[in-house]
């Protein structure tokens, strides 16, 4: 039998379906003894939108960094994951989540995962592009809305 997962790597975007796929991440968890770290990557903007970014991003993008910590606590809180298993990071996002699992030896990476078009479908990818690069299992916890 395979051993249980005991540090697990919990990737949110801070919108409300990060609460879903805390839930699955901390499910994982019951009954055994582990811990769970919780990350959010935030792209530089200049990434994100090309080195051609006509203004300086450099406020917007501090703010964007300060709510993103403010969300991730809340959500911490809820798992009682302690201040210093929070991650907020600028950077790669598919680069960052996978640095962060081997600096943490992580058993799992947990992540959302969006299967709609447009913007979701941008979102959706980075479960799929964790998966070839990742030296741990990946959970993609399906976080579609369900239509009634």
């Amino acid at each position: 039998m395979a051993s249980p997962y005991r540090k697990i790597l919990v990737a949110i975007d801070c919108s409300d379906e990060s609460a879903t796929v805390l839930a699955r991440a901390a499910g994982v968890l019951e009954g055994v003894s582990g811990e769970l770290h919780l990350i959010h990557v935030i792209e530089p903007l200049a990434l994100a939108y090309g080195a051609d970014v006509p203004m300086d991003v450099t406020d917007l993008q501090s703010g964007l960094v300060e709510q993103a910590k403010q969300t991730a606590h809340q959500y911490a809180e809820r798992y009682h994951i302690p201040d210093k298993h929070i991650y907020v990071e600028l950077g790669s996002i598919e680069k960052t989540i996978l640095g962060k699992a081997d600096s943490l030896e992580a058993d799992l990476i947990v992540v959302g995962s969006h299967t709609r078009s447009g913007l979701a479908l941008l979102l959706g990818s980075t479960a799929r592009g964790l998966v070839p690069g990742s030296h741990c299992d990946v959970l993609a916890v399906k976080v579609d809305k369900k239509k009634d």
